[in-house]
């Protein structure tokens, strides 16, 4: 026990169990080697675009002529579109990524989605982040990861949101933060549970309280460290002023911090467009907005300080919406859709086809990719995480990355 990190392993805050104070053990053990090599390793964060994201008016087949025949009212037209290659474009809203695609940091993978697609939007987003299609779904893919990763992960929440199932099964819980201040108090408050227990656990032995109180400060001192780094943090580009872009830079300032941390979750709430959706303008194009901005200044505040070739951003929304708008301007749940990876080393441009709208599935697009291939491959590839043992079985992973 002649280190910090000797008694963490050994004591009572790593053997309380699947508990904060386990997290917080590991945070504070993880940071004081962020400098070594090998411990600024890769990342992925995840943005949930809760609601079910109109894939084909955020990734546009504007070559195709059904698109405008489909979608009346709510398409975009030809000439606004960020075009990716000769047959499909992003919404004009998606401005900065369509830069991020120019710089060489932007992959589309096209039609993803699984077997049988379910309309209900908690049933699908739960086989999203179970990543199975099982009656009974108790543990999420990150959580299972976070097993075999042995570092924190932090859930950025907007308000009282609870943390998502994605990140169940973890071996330690992920705590759901607000803010520098939020995880602080949360800090202080297990940090004083941890030495109650480690004293409960010490059978009266004299001086083991005294050790067990010194030690806790020295875990939660990082504490300070992200006090200065919540004064002082200075973004190397403008965040937007939205919910979804104070939440990265939350993520950015815990990343440059260097807490140990590999993956963090954030969502975005509002895709549930049945009415009004609006095209260029309106209800989706500002969440879209709002996306894009958040996203692209997230990326380039970490890429200026020197994390661009760890950073991995990934979108997902539980389902797209139908081929059709229908009758309110808006679109009903549909299946396939797109999802973005944003990052330094990610293949830029698209991977897979765009659904064919010829061949419709009851007026859903029919997914070409399943969803877990494309979680194989992060976890593989970019996580060093065993995609078979997370995922329950082999799924054939998607070339991301360059």
């Amino acid at each position: 026990m002649n280190t910090r990190r000797d008694f963490l392993k050994s004591s009572s805050l790593i053997g309380i169990g699947a508990t904060v104070p386990t997290f917080l053990a590991r945070t504070a053990f993880a940071a004081p080697d962020a400098a070594k090599p090998g411990a600024k390793d890769t990342i992925v964060v995840v943005v949930q675009l809760t609601g079910g994201n109109d894939g084909m008016n955020t990734v546009i087949p504007f070559a195709d002529e059904l698109y405008a025949k489909y979608r009346p009212t709510i398409k975009i037209p030809t000439e606004q579109v960020k075009k990716l290659n000769d047959k499909v474009g992003l919404h004009p809203s998606l401005d900065g990524l369509a830069g991020l695609h120019e710089d060489k940091a932007l992959c589309v993978v096209q039609g993803v989605g699984y077997p049988n697609p379910s309309q209900s939007h908690f049933r699908s987003m739960d086989i999203w982040h179970a990543a199975s299609t099982a009656e009974s779904l108790t543990e999420g893919w990150v959580g299972k990861a976070l097993k075999s990763m042995n570092v924190p992960a932090f859930h950025v929440a907007g308000g009282n949101e609870s943390a998502p199932l994605a990140l169940n099964g973890s071996p330690a819980r992920v705590p759901s933060i607000t803010s520098i201040a939020d995880f602080q108090l949360k800090m202080a408050d297990k940090a004083g549970k941890a030495v109650i227990e480690g004293a409960a656990k010490s059978g009266g032995k004299p001086g083991l309280l005294d050790f067990v109180q010194k030690t806790a400060l020295n875990t939660y001192a990082s504490s300070q460290k992200l006090q200065e780094i919540g004064k002082n943090y200075e973004p190397k580009t403008p965040y937007p002023a939205t919910g979804l872009a104070n939440r990265l830079k939350l993520c950015a300032q815990l990343i440059d911090a260097g807490m140990g941390a590999r993956v963090f979750y954030v969502s975005i709430d509002g895709f549930d467009t049945h009415a009004n959706q609006g095209a260029n303008i309106g209800t989706h194009a500002n969440l879209l907005a709002e996306v894009s901005g958040a996203i692209t200044a997230f990326y380039k505040d970490l890429s200026a300080r020197g994390h661009k070739d760890r950073l991995m951003i990934m979108t997902f929304s539980e389902f797209g919406r139908r081929a059709k708008e229908n009758g309110s301007k808006g679109t009903d749940h549909g299946s396939g859709a797109p999802m973005f990876l944003v990052g330094g080393k990610v293949k830029s441009g698209v991977v897979g086809d765009h659904p064919n709208l010829n061949e419709l599935e009851d007026g859903n697009l029919k997914f070409g990719i399943d969803f877990r291939q494309v979680y194989a491959s992060i976890l593989d590839k970019w996580l060093g995480v065993s995609s078979k043992e997370v995922l329950g079985g082999v799924y054939k992973g998607v070339e991301l990355l360059s």
